[in-house]
């Protein structure tokens, strides 16, 4: 009933003969892809059956479902806009700039990739005036801005293919996906091109996502089962990359905020990052906006807030310059009350430094180091314990200049950081005491994509995989790129159908 009456609406707009051309035409391809299936199956059935041929016969099933995809796509897509010049307008306004329109259709250049392989599209385009056009303004196309071709060389949804797998895959690895399982041939200029345009639009939208992600699991963490409050842990951390024209490697960063219930768990984990810069500025803007915001828009029980690190230098600046002074949003002058708790697993390795040099003896320097650790994480006050038992072997022998130095500085490192080191205490409060997840990120964020052998990344480039990398780790990709396709902005172009359709009811 539904599609008669759609038929009818159709017929009575005075476009039926768009739908039956459109009709005709997806009927002739769906005529001659049953044929194909007839032929294969048959093939397929009377030969020896065997894995190759039914993967012969599965992969050409899959060839001609795909082909009858792109033909079915073409001839709808090339019937959106008017085929007459005078039912459009002459000239368009976009984005502050005036245009003029050709008189004929062109086909676009090359031609858009979809998901079942490259369609042609039939096309207005307008000329911006000549002032524009003298300092190398492009050409227009409303009918592409209307359907959201992304660069002028992808559909929506072969972009936001293209975006997702960009972020896991080498540009070599993704050409050949796009040639093998959608029929696209792209060179690797388009394929940045497309590749950038889905990153910056995504970019827009990854802020809003993320906190609407974070807001969700505290809300679940808050409905958790459980003793303890609910946690937000932050935790940011440095990782060396490959920089092209560099000599040396420069430092990326990473920052993380994860969400515990009230058994401890965690729920999830959001992911900031950046490519090197001087003093990391964007990174630590873009974590206290996202910190305060949270927290801001955050009406349910307040969370305990836990800062985990190594007590590296960005990380210890961060917190004594930034996040222990952020203002308390329901108290306002007044700070926020943060528990800063040094990495764990780092502490144990300076443990494991001072018995190194404290015994000559290889299996009491282990015996030695796995029973302060055990007191690390178990005993009140255990840091203080820890060096009290080390400055006694230390006064029992006579070091040379390197071990000193070894000993020292983790002796120096334990007594400096004694304050954020009160593990039995953080357990009991079921609080993190590993900066894992932030550790974890370094390696999934950048390590495994950007670091691969002989790889090196200029920070443009480097910052549209990033993005898209964030994006799906935060696991926010989906809403982000539906907000990039709901925000972009559209020309005043009705299509001859939406005409049509407007004339019908007007005169109803």
């Amino acid at each position: 009933m539904q599609n008669n009456n759609l038929f009818g609406l159709f017929l009575a707009t005075g476009i039926a003969s768009d739908l039956v051309r459109i009709s005709e035409q997806s009927r002739s391809v769906c005529d001659l892809l049953l044929e194909e299936i007839d032929r294969l199956v048959v093939e397929y059935l009377t030969q020896p059956i065997t894995p190759q041929t039914t993967f012969d016969f599965e992969t050409a099933l899959a060839d001609r479902l795909r082909e009858a995809g792109r033909q079915t796509l073409e001839v709808v897509l090339n019937q959106v806009e008017a085929d007459d010049a005078q039912s459009v307008p002459p000239r368009v306004e976009w984005e502050g700039q005036e245009y003029s329109r050709k008189n004929n259709k062109t086909k676009n250049r090359g031609s858009i990739g979809t998901l079942f392989g490259a369609i042609m599209l039939l096309r207005f385009s307008y000329e911006p005036l000549q002032e524009a056009r003298d300092d190398g303004q492009k050409s227009l196309s409303p009918l592409e801005v209307l359907l959201g071709i992304v660069a002028g060389n992808a559909t929506p949804a072969l972009a936001e293919r293209v975006g997702r797998q960009a972020a896991d895959h080498t540009q070599e690895e993704l050409l050949a996906h796009l040639r093998r399982d959608h029929g696209v041939a792209w060179s690797v200029t388009v394929l940045r091109n497309v590749t950038r345009a889905v990153s910056e639009g995504v970019a827009e939208h990854v802020h809003d996502a993320q906190k609407a992600q974070l807001l969700g699991w505290l809300k679940k963490a808050n409905d958790s089962k459980g003793r303890r409050k609910i946690v937000l842990a932050v935790g940011r951390d440095g990782i060396m990359l490959p920089i092209r024209g560099e000599a040396t490697y420069k430092e990326g960063a990473v920052a993380t905020i994860a969400v515990y219930d009230r058994r401890g768990r965690r729920l999830g984990t959001v992911y900031l990052g950046q490519m090197p810069e001087a003093y990391q500025v964007t990174l630590s803007e873009q974590l206290t906006r996202l910190v305060s915001e949270v927290l801001a828009e955050w009406d349910g029980p307040w969370p305990r807030l836990v800062y985990i690190t190594d007590a590296g230098y960005h990380p210890t600046e961060y917190f004594d310059n930034v996040l222990k002074q952020l203002e308390h949003p329901r108290h306002p002058g007044q700070a926020m009350d943060w528990t800063w708790i040094v990495d764990f697993y780092h502490a144990s390795e300076y443990v494991s430094k001072l018995a190194q040099v404290l015994f000559d003896d290889p299996r009491a320097a282990h015996a030695w180091s796995r029973r302060m650790r055990h007191w690390l994480k178990h005993k009140p006050n255990a840091v203080f314990r820890i060096l009290h038992s080390a400055a006694k072997h230390h006064g029992e022998w006579v070091f040379t200049a390197k071990e000193e130095k070894v000993y020292q500085a983790a002796y120096n490192y334990l007594l400096g950081h004694k304050d954020h080191m009160h593990y039995s205490d953080y357990r009991r409060m079921g609080l993190p005491i590993g900066s894992g997840v932030t550790e974890a990120a370094c390696k999934t964020v950048f390590t495994q994509r950007f670091k691969e052998s002989g790889m090196s990344w200029g920070i443009e480039g480097g910052h549209v995989i990033l993005t898209l990398r964030l994006a799906q780790l935060s696991g926010i990709w989906d809403t982000a790129y539906r907000e990039y396709l709901a925000h972009q902005p559209l020309p005043t172009l009705p299509t001859k159908h939406h005409l049509a359709h407007a004339t019908y009811q007007k005169a109803a």
